[in-house]
């Protein structure tokens, strides 16, 4: 089974991390497409969320120039903005917060944006910001797919709610649907 996609990228904050976790459990190993997964946290404070994120498969934490690839789950590191080079290399970089946020959705939306286009999907789950909206226009603008999870149903509506707002063409999807897309069932 083949869903198109050459990347998966998904953005969450407040209420995303059970959301995340039962979307990252039914991605089955033979999808080959990397998911790249940029989770708000505490920045100075030890973390543990590549544990809490346990799936199936392991989930890293890119080093700077590491290359993206395939049946692999990548998390962005605590404090660091993480973004996706032409070459498809990671590239950590520690400029300014971006809408309150060190790593920003956005900005790693937009890269992946820039670097994959029409082979990008992009996942907005709950937060309570808009970090992410931007990034999943940006998407969506390069001839990706866009999804967000429906504001009904997430825990803060501010984030999935931000993206309908702003883009043209953004999915919005429950949880349950939003498993199905991703491994090709709708």
């Amino acid at each position: 089974m083949n869903n198109g996609f050459d990347v998966i990228v998904i953005g969450g904050s407040a209420g995303s991390l059970l959301v995340l976790t039962e979307i990252l459990d039914a991605i089955p190993y033979h999808l080959a497409p990397p998911v790249v997964i940029v989770l708000h946290r505490l920045r100075n404070v030890q973390s543990e969320m590549g544990r809490l994120l346990s799936t199936t498969r392991q989930i890293i934490e890119p080093e700077d120039k590491e290359p993206v690839r395939e049946h692999c789950m990548y998390l962005a590191p605590q404090n660091y903005h993480l973004l996706v080079e032409a070459d498809r290399t990671f590239m950590l970089d520690y400029s300014e917060l971006v809408n309150y946020s060190r790593p920003s959705i956005d900005m790693t939306f937009s890269s992946i944006a820039d670097v994959y286009g029409a082979g990008t999907l992009g996942i907005l789950l709950s937060g309570a910001n808009k970090d992410g909206a931007e990034g999943l226009c940006q998407i969506i603008a390069a001839g990706g797919t866009g999804i967000v999870q429906d504001p009904q149903t997430a825990a803060f509506s501010a984030m999935p709610q931000s993206a309908i707002d702003m883009c043209a063409g953004v999915q919005v999807m429950s949880v349950a649907d939003i498993k199905k897309f991703i491994i090709g069932e709708t």
